[in-house]
């Protein structure tokens, strides 16, 4: 079973040790680089605004994660959204328990949107998305990762 909850600061290991599988495994992420405990720590203390969710079984295993942090340059309150799934057990169910915590939360915090940024060549990512309800509305083109690959990148958005 899933058990979705607000994820915190003493979660950022398990989180971390996560996306780096996702981040070595490539082509789902825009992230190169691995992260740390501390990185994702702190980049959960950048705003009072960013909300965090943990999937995991009931053996207390993290099967996913999601956030939101505020994103300026567009129009309204808008949130950014990131979402990962332990490598081999994405269709499980987890993204979407992840999501109706997330929308819930996104709402009740007053974002009047979210985007999400995903690589063109992430069809999953892409996929999952377009499923939760979100829709195309722009594209980045040529977007070079901290790797040096080059990617184009749709951008979706989920009103509120």
């Amino acid at each position: 079973m899933i058990h979705v909850r607000r994820a915190g600061p003493l979660d950022a290991g398990a989180m971390a040790d996560l996306l780096n599988e996702v981040i070595a495994a490539g082509g789902t992420t825009a992230m190169t680089e691995p992260v740390t405990g501390k990185d994702l720590r702190d980049r959960m203390g950048r705003s009072e605004l960013s909300v965090w969710h943990l999937a995991e079984n009931d053996s207390g295993t993290v099967l996913g994660f999601q956030w939101i942090e505020p994103l300026t340059g567009e129009s309204g309150r808008v949130a950014e959204i990131a979402t990962f799934a332990r490598v081999g057990q994405t269709g499980l169910g987890i993204g979407s328990a992840l999501f109706d915590a997330t929308r819930q939360a996104a709402a009740a915090a007053g974002y009047d949107w979210i985007r999400a940024n995903i690589r063109a060549d992430n069809a999953g990512g892409l996929a999952y998305y377009q499923s939760r309800g979100f829709e195309d509305y722009g594209r980045i083109e040529g977007y070079r990762m901290g790797n040096g690959q080059v990617v184009d990148k749709i951008l979706k958005r989920y009103e509120l």
